[in-house]
């Protein structure tokens, strides 16, 4: 991926109108869509689960990056391939045996993230790394959107690419968590492809212009 993207975090949708909100962000040059998956044990709230993600790849031909923040992510990697995911990041923190949860994923032909929370250092990855197609760095700490971005995430961005180009791999890197459109800008000096948005997105009257916006800031 040569062109750094926003991905619109479905969470923050309007799910009364969301395959109406997928087509304008689709027409509007959207490249990929994010699913928060949430199951209130790994992390305190709860969201959505394979069903929906199903709906959500009726809606759209664009990939559909799901993001796991469950526990015994194992245990349903098989259901979300099922269920229209592009790519299935999996945290770090909630594998008991990261490298055989990320066989399971590379099993269906998917591509592999693994996201590590904000006290979680990059270097735990290391020896993951040629697993690895995505590192999702959280900004904020999981579980719930409109949080503030962490300004330690800038430097594990930068360890993350340090990480990256030291194997020399093509690994992208995404980051999750108050991104908005006055620290995108830095987000992406420091090193990251992928850059996800809920309410930055939704939440304004006019989410195409948003997003739209936003894109802009990193092209």
């Amino acid at each position: 991926m040569n062109q750094k993207i926003v991905a619109p975090s479905l969470l923050s949708a309007d799910f009364t109108n969301l395959k109406e909100q997928i087509n304008n962000l689709q027409i509007a040059g959207c490249k990929m869509f994010h699913c928060d998956i949430m199951d209130g044990h790994f992390v305190p709230n709860i969201s959505f689960g394979p069903s929906i993600v199903s709906q959500i790849h009726k809606c759209t031909t664009l990939p559909l990056d799901t993001h796991l923040m469950i526990s015994e992510p194992e245990k349903y990697i098989r259901s979300f391939s099922k269920s229209g995911s592009s790519i299935i990041t999996v945290h770090y923190e909630a594998c008991q045996n990261l490298g055989s949860v990320l066989e399971l994923i590379k099993i269906e032909k998917l591509k592999v993230g693994v996201s590590i929370k904000p006290k979680t250092h990059v270097s735990v990855l290391e020896k993951f790394i040629n697993q690895i197609d995505l590192i999702l760095i959280m900004s904020v700490e999981p579980g719930f959107g409109g949080q503030e971005f962490i300004p330690s995430s800038y430097k594990k961005i930068e360890q993350a690419r340090e990480l990256i180009t030291k194997n020399n791999f093509n690994t992208l890197i995404e980051v999750d968590g108050g991104i908005t459109f006055e620290n995108i800008q830095n987000v992406s000096d420091a090193g990251a492809d992928i850059f996800v948005a809920g309410n930055t997105i939704f939440k304004k009257a006019d989410y195409v212009e948003a997003f739209i916006n936003l894109q802009k800031l990193i092209s």
